[in-house]
């Protein structure tokens, strides 16, 4: 509560500041009542503006309207009060149709009061452009900046929301890759231990073999035994963390049956071999595996027709899997649901998933676009090595398969950027086009006004009992056409006809009026009127 009751205090200090300044440099300097009367409205104003920004407006209005009184000048200290006011209020009310009838009381009362006191055309200038300036510019720019804010707040939201979002699914396809890879790890290892356990079975049945040889076979078979089981019971427990669902274990074909069977649902795919073949240990011959696997899958899915390479390099402790597609031909069908046999998730989880698998052995898989086409390629190391991995929580290479530009995200960002053009322009816009009309007016009235100045030099020039040929030259293009009914009520010699005109160039402020009257074509008068 202690920050924004230094800030009112701060704004209020400012505004007092400016009124005090121009108090004192006023010609005809108001009364200490009428400097300290207005202070106080507005201290009252401020601080009520955080939950009534309204009647704030509201008083800061009354407060403007009552320098219409001053029959000497229209400028007002307090508009820029107003203006701050009406800023604020646009940022704290999200509401149009109320702030539109405020304004309109306002501007109503202030032409009420103008009617009232009979003011000049200079007073009703300033009420009917000043005025609502001060109040409609300030709040359209306001309401701006409040929809800019909410834009921002809500883009941030929505991206945390992605972000976390994107790192559940990355997470849930490492999760299933994890388990998939504990199951390769049951079918694998726990087929070697069962061959360990039925040799040492068959050696204890040895004729050769003596008492303390069986009984240490029967203890080696019963530890292996026992690590068939934790095994069992480990791989349970990896299942049981993921989402619930038992995967299915399935058998390593080679890579050239799968080719094969892909090849006859009709996609056209080419593999080649590099290198000395030799054995390598099964979760790397798996990896190799559910690459291809994973890369065919996304070519017939996101390129169909397209022509897909497979290349198996084997190195001196490595092997490269990379597996290469075209562009899709236009045109051409999408194969059938034969044409591989992968659990492919939607959302990239497929290439998150397989990402997870080479990483957690050693290895590094890249996928990117390349002429046209899209690229896989994995590294895999001929040793299982955990501590290579460079990390499962890797960013997605971009411009990966699944990826969508009309996603719903960029719809909503597009009817976002819209919003914020159109509110740009309601704040912007509009107000240019309305300081535009009230800059043409201002003009013709400054030229009205100025085009009538008649100098002292001049009017004391011209004498009484002159003809009207020798007063012309001294006179300027027009005469006063505002002049107050005050002053035009006044007196003047009977039988002559009588001309006004500005005696400086002040445009806001009330100037004395000089007139000229003429009986015939001769001057018989001239007076100085009080403006």
């Amino acid at each position: 509560m202690r920050g924004p009751a230094v800030r009112d205090a701060a704004l209020w200090a400012v505004m007092a500041g400016a009124a005090v300044l121009a108090h004192r440099e006023a010609a005809r300097p108001a009364s200490a009542l009428g400097l300290v009367l207005p202070l106080l409205v507005l201290a009252v104003a401020v601080p009520a503006g955080r939950t009534r920004p309204g009647a704030a407006v509201f008083l800061a209005n009354a407060v403007v309207a009552a320098g219409l009184a001053d029959p000497t000048t229209t400028a007002s200290p307090y508009l820029t009060a107003l203006a701050v006011l009406a800023y604020l209020l646009g940022r704290r009310v999200d509401r149009t149709v109320p702030a539109l009838v405020l304004f309109g009381a306002c501007t109503a009362i202030d032409l009420a009061l103008c009617a009232v006191l009979g003011v000049g055309a200079v007073h009703w200038f300033y009420a009917m452009s000043f005025i609502p300036a001060a109040l409609l510019l300030p709040w359209l720019a306001g309401r701006y900046r409040q929809a800019r804010l909410a834009l921002v707040h809500e883009g941030w939201q929505r991206a945390r929301s992605l972000e976390q979002r994107q790192r559940s699914v990355a997470e849930q396809a490492r999760l299933r890759e994890r388990t998939r890879i504990a199951s390769d790890m049951h079918d694998s290892l726990g087929h070697e231990l069962s061959l360990i356990a039925l040799r040492a079975g068959a050696l204890e049945l040895s004729p050769t073999l003596t008492g303390q040889d069986r009984a240490d076979l029967a203890v080696l078979r019963a530890a292996v035994s026992d690590a068939v089981g934790h095994l069992r019971d480990t791989v349970g427990v990896l299942r049981d963390g993921s989402d619930g669902t038992e995967p299915t274990a399935t058998s390593v074909e080679p890579v050239e049956e799968l080719v094969a069977r892909t090849r006859e649902s009709g996609v056209t795919v080419h593999l080649r071999r590099e290198g000395p073949a030799r054995a390598l240990p099964p979760l790397v011959d798996r990896s190799a595996y559910r690459v291809v696997q994973e890369s065919l899958t996304n070519a017939i899915k996101h390129a169909p027709g397209s022509t897909v390479r497979v290349s198996i390099a084997r190195q001196a402790d490595r092997t490269e899997v990379r597996v290469t597609n075209s562009a899709p031909r236009a045109g051409s069908p999408s194969a059938g649901p034969g044409a591989a046999t992968s659990r492919s998730d939607p959302g990239r989880r497929g290439l998150t998933g397989l990402r997870e698998r080479v990483l957690l052995i050693g290895g590094t898989l890249h996928a990117a676009p390349r002429e046209g086409g899209f690229e896989v390629l994995a590294t895999l190391p001929d040793q299982v090595n955990p501590e290579r991995a460079r990390g499962a929580g890797q960013p997605e290479e971009p411009g990966q398969p699944g990826e969508r530009a009309g996603s719903a995200s960029a719809r909503r960002l597009a009817v976002a950027r819209r919003g914020a053009r159109y509110r740009f322009a309601a704040a912007f816009a509009a107000p240019i086009g309305f300081g535009l009309v009230t800059l043409a007016s201002c003009a013709y009235l400054a030229h009205q006004l100025t085009t009538c100045v008649l100098s002292p030099a001049d009017f004391a020039a011209v004498r009484v009992g002159q003809d009207v040929a020798e007063v012309t030259p001294f006179l300027p293009e027009q005469q006063f056409r505002y002049v107050p009914d005050a002053v035009r009520a006044l007196p003047a010699p009977p039988g002559t006809v009588c001309a006004y005109y500005r005696s400086n160039g002040n445009l806001l402020d009330q100037v004395d009026v000089y007139r000229l009257c003429y009986a015939g074509s001769r001057l018989t008068a001239k007076d100085v009127l009080p403006g």
